[in-house]
């Protein structure tokens, strides 16, 4: 295994790319989606579980761990890969989504944020130089730089604040994480859903030669539409040779149109929350398990699937967990919908390599809209 980070473009059909990147813990195929795994552990599901599903790598959570158990007492406890018993590959985020989610326990400056925990109140400074220690303490595989990410709609001049603070904020991020060569930092790309903002954030991080690049800000309350139109009007100026990571995204339409336009690699809590809450995604769209139509239905949920819990347990058995809030349904349909995340990144990997990724995604979009109305 290499003891640099790599990325390697190997196939292109018409904007979708299929890559790899190289680094000593390990080899991400691209497209890539990575299971959302906040607190060292991707929720009601074994990381055993996760790995064999196909996932190359997990993405931990800077202001969490910060708070519990504490970075400081990972790193003693032999980082993050030791501690959570998964030797591949881990992205962390830098605590910049809390910025706006927690928006009412912090206060923001040129230095940074200052956090009160939502846990128990108790104060924390977090400032790009902080959040890049951290996450050398925790030891990830991919870094990212400590960005300021604001919910849209939002006037001009505060998109326009947020972005040219994301970027004094990238230099800080890069200056404390320094040269690490088998590791990387990613810059992140502000600017709301103006497109000369975009744009502007995207030219100054890549001048800044980072190892690879994220789009942030978006799936914030912005329609689909514009979500798109703006990954059209940002990769442009994006190194090709670079990976491209979209952050926080999505449903697997949102996937499969943002790999049509040239993303790499994805996170999201959908597939795992949607889970615990009896939402199914497959083959035929989403399924709500909570449906009373399903309470006699002996058929599995897809018999094609790979997966067990969506090829052996009925339906109705499904319904039955979810309605009377047993744990195993949430880990039942949790590992169902990670499943399929994965076998649908398997497959664009795959139509891009074969030159037929516009047919893929036709294909995948008629079964969606045909669902699953299949008579008992």
């Amino acid at each position: 295994m290499t003891e640099r980070f790599t990325f390697t473009l190997q196939a292109t059909d018409g904007k979708a790319r299929r890559g790899e990147i190289t680094m000593p813990r390990g080899t991400v195929r691209t497209p890539a989606f990575m299971p959302v795994g906040t607190a060292g552990t991707v929720k009601a599901m074994y990381l055993d579980q996760v790995r064999d599903l196909g996932s190359d790598i997990i993405l931990g959570n800077v202001y969490h761990l910060m708070l519990r158990p504490g970075a400081e007492r990972v790193a003693r406890l032999g980082g993050l890969h030791e501690f959570a018993r998964w030797p591949h590959p881990i992205l962390t985020d830098s605590g910049g989504f809390q910025v706006m989610s927690l928006a009412a326990l912090r206060k923001l400056d040129e230095r940074g944020v200052t956090f009160k925990s939502h846990i128990d109140g108790t104060e924390y400074e977090l400032t790009p130089e902080r959040s890049i220690e951290i996450q050398h303490l925790l030891d990830s595989d991919i870094q990212m730089q400590l960005d300021e990410c604001i919910r849209l709609p939002a006037e001009r001049a505060e998109i326009e604040r947020a972005m040219e603070l994301s970027l004094r904020w990238a230099e800080r991020s890069a200056k404390a994480f320094g040269d690490q060569p088998g590791k990387a930092m990613f810059g992140i790309v502000q600017g709301g859903d103006v497109p000369d903002l975009r744009i502007r954030s995207a030219e100054r991080l890549a001048a800044m030669d980072l190892k690879g690049y994220s789009i942030g800000g978006l799936a914030v309350g912005e329609p689909q539409a514009v979500m798109l139109k703006t990954l059209e009007e940002t990769l442009p100026v994006l190194p090709e040779h670079k990976p491209r990571y979209l952050m926080g995204v999505g449903t697997p339409d949102d996937l499969l149109q943002s790999v049509a336009r040239g993303i790499d690699m994805f996170d999201c809590v959908m597939p795992t929350r949607a889970g615990r809450h009896g939402l199914a995604y497959s083959c035929f769209g989403k399924i709500n398990l909570r449906n009373a139509r399903h309470a006699d239905d002996h058929r599995p949920l897809d018999e094609a699937s790979a997966c067990p819990a969506a090829r052996d347990y009925s339906r109705a058995y499904l319904h039955h967990l979810v309605r009377c809030n047993e744990a195993l349904g949430g880990m039942l349909l949790t590992w169902i919908n990670l499943a399929y995340y994965q076998d649908l990144m398997a497959g664009m990997r795959a139509a891009i390599e074969a030159g037929r990724f516009a047919d893929f995604k036709a294909e995948t979009e008629a079964g969606w809209a045909r669902g699953d109305i299949a008579p008992l």
